[in-house]
């Protein structure tokens, strides 16, 4: 994503002597210093950006990977309907859409790269891929997208159930990422982002309306954070000794009733469970953790239930007793007259005498293995599910529940996620691209490579030969420790090329060349280096 930098308001009139300015400004800089911010901007870029920009991940087919969404070649409309989604593989990211408005959506599963099919403006092609007319890298548009890609609002730069547009330089705390049980068309949510405060109920910054909170602007005085969002005078004394006192760069604290980070592996949100009511029994149970209701009310609700229904099934009543002594007495004389009906003492002529199992113990058999009757019912209300490590062993496999386990590979098996090579300098060797990356001596080396091997000597004889020249130049800034202006620049490399009458009577001899021909193309080679 492309950064403008702001104008200096306080910045000098030009003037012609730029290198006596240049050695009296404090922004100067002396050729040791500039190689070394260039190392240090170099270092930052690789830290940003690890891993290798030379390949798209179309050819390798759908994988989970980082995605990114382009704004620029795909921007929303008012209509969504009318909106055509994208996203693009982190190399195309940089290479191709490296100036445009990105948008970070991290992982997507089963997911192919969109650059340089229909779904991007054929004004913005793929660089990277063999466009398969011309054989040639690069200017690839126009093919065939995936049909099987899956979008969902995150492509738009809308996240979470509250629908925010995501700012990074705005937004403060964590989100977090559903595992995704359907896309928005089956009524999941497609791997969205959720802020805890919007998973229970109290919204993005819920934070700033708890009452007796005081934030702490700029490192100065304290801002009382209160009911409504009022702000009290920043001179007013704080008299509370319990008041919880925060930094804007603070991270804010989870709401009450959102788990502790350290307690599960991750969640499916209240779509994701609504979409697929059969694992909301998994609630509570070994592996998940308690339901974590989207309206505090309900979960309170459904607490009170629980306990009622388990004060009730531990209730020492004589009447329970005595409904459980006539139940073990029915099952006594069921018991009895099936050995009767089974023996073969007593079978009727002509009849089978196999013995044959009660109907009851064939339907068991039909249910062994099954989990869910020993699970309870599923709380009411909508909640999200928070799972713990090793949650997939949980999951019942049985016959019956095998098919909804099995929709949903990611229940099965923890998912692998592609990422690309490691760079080990920038992404701008090995012949790749130096579109927008490498320094200029590895823009250089990268060009040489890309050049026969006659050029490529003429080129490193003529690069040794000019070394040699501006050798004394560099020597004299170095040995005094003056900064090199640009007009000192000039002046050598026109004295390297000869006196300005010199060139001057090289410019006006080929102005007259040029008359002489009729107007005809009278280019030439320009001469130096």
């Amino acid at each position: 994503m492309s950064t403008v930098s702001p104008q200096d308001e306080a910045a000098p009139a030009r003037s012609n002597s730029f290198s006596q300015q240049s050695q009296a400004s404090d922004d100067s800089q002396t050729a040791a210093e500039f190689l070394r911010n260039q190392e240090l901007l170099e270092a930052d870029a690789r830290e940003a950006l690890p891993y290798s920009i030379e390949c798209c991940t179309k050819i390798l087919g759908p994988l989970r990977q980082n995605v990114f969404a382009c704004l620029t070649c795909n921007p929303a409309t008012e209509d969504p309907s009318a909106w055509k989604p994208a996203g693009v593989c982190y190399a195309c990211s940089v290479q191709c859409h490296g100036e445009h408005r990105l948008v970070e959506i991290f992982q997507k599963r089963n997911f192919t790269c969109d650059c340089g099919t229909k779904r991007i403006p054929a004004t913005s092609p793929c660089t990277l891929r063999t466009n398969e007319e011309t054989k040639t890298k690069g200017n690839v548009h126009s093919e065939e997208p995936d049909v099987n890609n899956k979008y969902n609002q995150n492509f738009r730069n809308i996240f979470c159930g509250c629908e925010c547009d995501y700012d990074p330089f705005q937004q403060k705390g964590t989100m977090f990422q559903c595992l995704g049980l359907g896309t928005h068309e089956s009524g999941g949510c497609g791997e969205d982002w959720y802020h805890p405060g919007c998973l229970v109920g109290m919204g993005p910054r819920w934070f700033d309306k708890m009452p007796g909170v005081k934030r702490r602007r700029n490192g100065g005085a304290l801002a009382t954070i209160s009911e409504g969002n009022e702000e009290q005078p920043e001179d007013a004394p704080a008299d509370d000794a319990d008041v919880a006192v925060l930094d804007d760069e603070d991270e804010p604290p989870m709401p009450p009733g959102f788990p502790d980070e350290d307690e599960f592996e991750g969640f499916l949100c209240y779509k994701c469970a609504d979409a697929n009511p059969w694992i909301k029994r998994y609630a509570g149970t070994s592996g998940f953790l308690p339901p974590v209701f989207l309206d505090p009310a309900e979960g309170n609700t459904a607490t009170r239930q629980a306990k009622t229904e388990v004060e009730t099934d531990n209730e020492p009543s004589s009447r329970k007793r005595k409904a459980d002594k006539d139940v073990e007495e029915a099952a006594e004389a069921k018991r009895v007259k099936s050995e009767e009906q089974d023996s073969p003492s007593k079978a009727e002529p002509g009849k089978d005498s196999t013995p044959r199992a009660p109907e009851a113990a064939q339907t068991d058999s039909t249910q062994l293995g099954c989990k869910l009757p020993n699970l309870p019912a599923a709380p009411p209300g909508r909640f999200s599910l928070f799972f713990k490590e090793g949650f997939r062993d949980q999951l019942c496999r049985c016959t019956d529940c095998h098919g909804l386990v099995n929709a949903h590979p990611q229940l099965l098996e923890e998912e692998e996620v592609y990422e690309p090579p490691i760079s080990e300098d920038g992404g701008s060797r090995h012949g790749g691209s130096t579109h927008g990356s490498g320094s200029l001596l590895e823009r250089g080396e990268s060009a040489l490579r890309n050049v026969d091997r006659v050029r490529a000597i003429e080129g490193v004889m003529a690069y040794n030969h000019l070394k040699e020249r501006l050798k004394p130049f560099f020597q004299q800034f170095a040995e005094s420790g003056k900064a090199v202006g640009a007009e000192d620049i000039k002046a050598y490399f026109a004295k390297l090329r000869g006196d300005e009458q010199g060139i001057r009577e090289a410019g006006q001899a080929a102005a007259d060349s040029k008359d002489g021909e009729g107007g005809g193309d009278a280019r030439r080679e320009q001469s130096g280096y």
